[in-house]
């Protein structure tokens, strides 16, 4: 899943594609590079962020999307928003699933949407808000409370009918350093819900508070990861730089026993 984000302040890549030309290049390199998605948001979510109004999540967001889905047609787009309203513009203009970082929590009327929309769903475990997530995490046990959260929250989203859900453990959202490493470890555990499982570390500060790195430099630590994610069962990658990405699904692919 290569990442495309038409913001001004992502923590990466924030500005840089804010440009319809420059967005549809950068899906090109994406699609060029292997990606079978692409996952496109309007409104950064990185910590202490901007909360921005919906009209101008939609402004941005919504061309995007359509001048993607007109040139590449094939490709699955994602819709990066916790906003049901966005979510369901999203879709009408091309989208084909919603990656929700709020899991639900931040709208109310988000799982509803998704229900009626009829659409694939990725829902991220948080604690807190963008604004607020990394003031002071705390969990009694890291694992059983995320897992907690995605049982219970799966059973809702069954009983509206949604069927195709995807979770992400949500990786530096309401997480310090090693409760971020603890869910990596512990990935494998979540593969007991039944649910393909999306990891989304790349270019994070989990990766750079320990190499002593910025994002710009931490595409090594992020391949490193992404392997650790995909040998822990991981189903998708969600990356700034799909090549690399790519590489490493097909490595860990040829480490598997034959079946």
């Amino acid at each position: 899943m290569g990442i495309l984000n038409v913001t001004p302040d992502s923590f990466f890549d924030g500005g840089r594609y804010r440009n319809l030309d420059d967005a549809l290049r950068l899906a090109e390199k994406h699609i060029e590079a292997g990606a079978t998605f692409i996952d496109m948001g309007g409104m950064s979510t990185r910590p202490k962020s901007e909360l921005i109004s919906v009209d101008k999540e939609l402004a941005r967001l919504l061309p995007a999307i359509e001048a993607i889905r007109a040139q590449f047609p094939e490709v699955v787009i994602s819709a990066d928003t916790f906003r049901a309203r966005v979510a369901k513009e999203a879709v009408m203009s091309g989208a084909d699933m919603i990656n929700d970082v709020g899991g639900g929590t931040l709208d109310e009327y988000m799982f509803q949407t998704v229900a009626e929309l009829n659409v694939p769903y990725v829902m991220m475990h948080i604690q807190g808000t963008p604004q607020t997530m990394q003031e002071n995490p705390v969990y009694r046990d890291v694992l059983s409370e995320v897992e907690d959260y995605f049982i219970q929250r799966c059973f809702t989203l069954h009983s509206l009918g949604v069927k195709d859900v995807i979770i992400d453990l949500g990786f530096g959202f309401g997480k310090t350093l090693e409760h971020n490493y603890t869910l990596l470890n512990g990935m494998r555990h979540f593969k007991s819900i039944g649910i393909p499982i999306l990891a989304g570390l790349s270019r994070k500060s989990m990766i750079n508070r320990v190499l002593g790195t910025k994002a710009a430099d931490a595409l090594n630590g992020t391949t490193a990861l992404n392997m650790k994610a995909l040998e822990q069962g991981a189903s998708i990658l969600r990356v700034h730089d799909v090549k690399e990405a790519v590489e490493c699904v097909k490595l860990n692919n040829e480490t598997q026993p034959s079946h």
